[in-house]
């Protein structure tokens, strides 16, 4: 009777433990749910056109104690999002926001018109392949923030790779429906860094921990910084070869500067600098034959990185202000409110990229070649596109970081097409793609936004891009 007795109370409390545990993972869930309802973005002040998809933005914590959050803005594919991959794009600097560039200018579905109040819808939003998301890291940047102020003057590469990994895993748990989801990653100019050093963590954690919810498959980079020494000789070589600079300035150029860091120069480098910067005049950097934005200062080339000067398109004209209508678009009090921005937090001022965590960038890694190397061994599909009138980090960089990397060709150079036109060049190695655009400046799909596309369809399928044969026949 005692021994019964026993069972019977060993099966109430198994009972208990049961509903104790369901009850917690219901409260787990419902807490999710309503995380994930408090972030999702109902109507934005300026939008006269509905959409079809959802999008949510606000904040993830990265680091408790210091209080490190960084502000996302991510939207569902516009047609079957249950069915698409999940991509990441991340904006340079470094100390640049992803939401005021990639998203405002580039690949994001909603741009800002000129009145600075207003949205339009751009067709060639990459949500139109693939779940989109944007985050501005690191901390200090757009609308992200620490509680900890000193936070912003010590940023690098090492603590953005480890904080942006950080954000993945608690995003995740904030969107259970993308674990294990075809996952890739995207950026330009200092993304360089930025996406390969993420990559690197992702596979590495996967590897000791066997966790694969963050399923990541690949990377695209553009106009990338990678390699200090060949991307400096590539610089001064286009400026050279374009016509910009003077002879002398060339080889100055290439004496001062060749061994220098991109973000820790020397002060011989950046008098150097300043020299071609006057030489060059006021013509945009990022787009050498696309007019600059009236009355706006030129730039020493030094700092070039971080202050992205950019042309955007808009229908069949060209507007390059588009970074002063941005500036306007999110400072306005309403249109912070609609996206659940941290006033008591957040930058007092939301800039498109902060002077504070350029300047105090701590770490830098000198190449990131090495990365290439592991992650290509690793499997994953790296693709690497330049366009081809930008000064700042030029396809002759590219080239010789590609060159660098002493990869067998599997598919010679040969022009690619879009409608019957050429729309670059691209050559495929054993473990990397690398594509040019044709026309386009430091941000791609901002100068050929339909060709972007393509690029984007044609690295996510992992397909050749078209060739003339193919866009005739199709």
């Amino acid at each position: 009777m005692e021994k019964r007795r026993k069972s019977g109370s060993v099966l109430l409390l198994a009972f208990a433990l049961v509903l104790a545990s369901l009850a917690s993972a219901s409260g787990s869930s419902c807490s999710e749910d309503s995380a994930l309802e408090k972030d999702r973005v109902q109507t934005l002040p300026g939008q006269d056109f509905n959409v079809e998809f959802a999008h949510y933005s606000g904040y993830v914590t990265v680091d408790e104690e210091a209080g490190r959050a960084l502000f996302y803005w991510f939207f569902e594919a516009a047609e079957d999002p249950a069915s698409k991959p999940l991509v990441l794009w991340l904006n340079g600097g470094p100390g640049c926001s992803s939401i005021g560039y990639g998203l405002a200018e580039e690949v994001g579905p909603f741009h800002v018109k000129p009145d600075g109040k207003s949205l339009y819808l751009n067709p060639y939003s990459w949500n139109q392949v693939a779940n989109i998301l944007f985050v501005d890291s690191p901390a200090g940047v757009g609308f992200s923030y620490s509680n900890n102020t000193n936070d912003v003057l010590s940023n690098g590469d090492e603590r953005t790779a480890k904080d942006s990994f950080n954000f993945l895993q608690k995003w995740f748990k904030r969107f259970p429906q993308y674990k294990g989801r075809d996952f890739y990653l995207s950026g330009e100019s200092y993304a360089g860094h930025y996406v390969p050093q993420l990559a690197q963590v992702i596979v590495r954690s996967q590897k000791s921990t066997g966790d694969k919810s963050v399923n990541l498959k690949g990377y695209m980079v553009g106009n990338a910084l990678t390699d200090d020494f060949h991307d400096h000789l590539g610089v001064f070589q286009f400026m050279w070869v374009a016509g910009l600079i003077s002879d002398q300035t060339y080889k100055l150029l290439n004496v001062l500067c060749d061994f220098e860091s991109f973000i820790h120069s020397s002060e011989q480098c950046n008098k150097i600098l300043d020299t071609a910067s006057s030489e060059l005049g006021n013509i945009d950097p990022y787009s050498i034959f696309t007019p600059s934005c009236p009355g706006s200062a030129t730039f020493s080339q030094n700092k070039l990185l971080k202050r992205l000067h950019s042309v955007a398109k808009m229908g069949e004209k060209y507007d390059p202000c588009s970074e002063k209508h941005s500036t306007v678009y999110f400072n306005l009090p309403e249109v912070q409110h609609a996206l659940h921005v941290n006033p008591a937090a957040a930058p007092s001022k939301w800039e498109t990229c902060s002077d504070a965590v350029y300047d105090n960038w701590r770490d830098s890694s000198r190449s990131i070649l090495p990365i290439y190397h592991e992650l290509i061994e690793h499997g994953l599909r790296i693709w690497m596109f330049s366009g081809d009138t930008d000064s700042v980090l030029p396809v002759t960089s590219t080239r010789y970081d590609v060159d660098a990397l002493k990869l067998p060709t599997v598919t010679p150079w040969h022009p690619w097409y879009d409608d019957g036109q050429v729309g670059g060049w691209t050559q495929v190695y054993e473990g990397l793609t690398f594509v040019t655009m044709r026309g386009a400046g430091h941000e791609v799909p901002l100068h050929r936004p339909k060709q972007a596309l393509v690029l984007l369809k044609s690295f996510l399928a992992g397909s050749p891009l078209p060739t003339l044969s193919e866009v005739e026949n199709s």
